[in-house]
């Protein structure tokens, strides 16, 4: 077995928000079989599939995708902070075996990721999110316009192609979703203070951090008591995503469209794009099974909340 697959939901909210006690176990009990998962196949290389948050990308220049080169943490949220190990050679054979094959991705020798990116690493390494070497891929899940998602799963799928043949064990991670809509501004109804700030916001002081990050927490409390000006979650969409991942047929992928995912699962469903590619990475080196699947829609952590873990079927 030498490719897997470790798909989650993440939150800021995991350590600002008091969810139910049997919630909260149940989330931890899920962590602790994906973490089990990965000790078990013990990868030599983490490919994360990762969004952000405007914290690293940004309306001045917005790619669909892009490859790190090199990757720092921006430790919002009081996640990681500072540099990541990744395998800057290897990361450029595999920009442009993907642009060879025709999908042009943006690569960056100094990709800055966020807690959306990180968070998987820091649970599946007990808060280690440089314990393994990683390529970082950045897939915009945020910032419209948004690709095709049949765009995703073939930029997903020339990533598999590359690790197919690898002599190395390689886990592909996902990061994000489901069904969610937090208090991120959108460029078309923003304030001309939101809009200079989703252009260029980049290294905020301190100060205006923690401002960001106490109005995400005070919607996370309101949203739990109903109160919350925010779409709700749709575990119903969230569960047929699921199906969609556990069936194997990527291809399905191809039928999510941006504006209806707006309209029913909330502006940041966007984030199962990072699924997308994961899944469709996985699927080009062999037909696969979901082994493990945990869902529950979790208000105060303003998430469809999703952990599932794949294996190629072996001959």
């Amino acid at each position: 077995m030498t490719q897997a697959l470790v798909c989650m939901s993440h939150s800021p909210l995991l350590e600002h928000a008091n969810p139910p006690a049997e919630a909260k176990a149940a989330v931890e009990a899920a962590f602790d079989q994906a973490r089990q998962f990965v000790a078990d196949f013990d990868p030599d290389l983490v490919v994360n599939f990762g969004p952000d948050h405007y914290n690293g990308f940004f309306y001045d220049l917005m790619p669909p995708f892009c490859i790190g080169y090199e990757a720092y943490g921006t430790g919002d949220y009081n996640s990681f902070e500072g540099k990541l190990d990744v395998p800057t050679e290897l990361a450029g054979e595999l920009a442009q075996f993907v642009i060879d094959r025709d999908i042009d991705t943006a690569i960056s020798r100094r990709m800055e990721v966020d807690h959306g990116a990180v968070q998987p690493m820091e649970i599946l390494y007990n808060g280690d999110a440089a314990a393994k070497p990683v390529i970082p891929v950045f897939v915009n899940s945020v910032a419209p316009p948004f690709s095709k998602v049949q765009r995703i799963r073939k930029f997903g799928q020339a990533i598999g192609e590359f690790f197919k043949d690898s002599d190395k064990r390689v886990l592909f991670i996902g990061s994000g979703g489901l069904s969610h809509d937090p208090p991120v501004p959108q460029i078309a109804t923003a304030t001309p203070e939101q809009r200079e700030f989703l252009t260029v916001g980049r290294h905020p002081t301190p100060q205006a951090r923690a401002v960001r990050e106490a109005r995400t927490i005070a919607t996370a409390e309101a949203f739990a008591r109903g109160e919350a000006e925010i779409m709700d979650l749709n575990p119903d969409w969230d569960r047929a995503f699921l199906e969609v991942c556990k069936s194997g047929r990527v291809e399905d992928f191809d039928a999510y469209q941006a504006e209806e995912m707006n309209r029913v699962a909330g502006h940041s469903s966007h984030e199962v794009r990072t699924w997308v590619a994961a899944y469709s990475a996985l699927r080009s080196c062999g037909e696969y099974e979901v082994t493990y699947e945990f869902y529950r829609p979790i208000k105060e952590y303003i998430a469809g909340f999703g952990v599932t873990t794949a294996v190629l079927k072996q001959p």
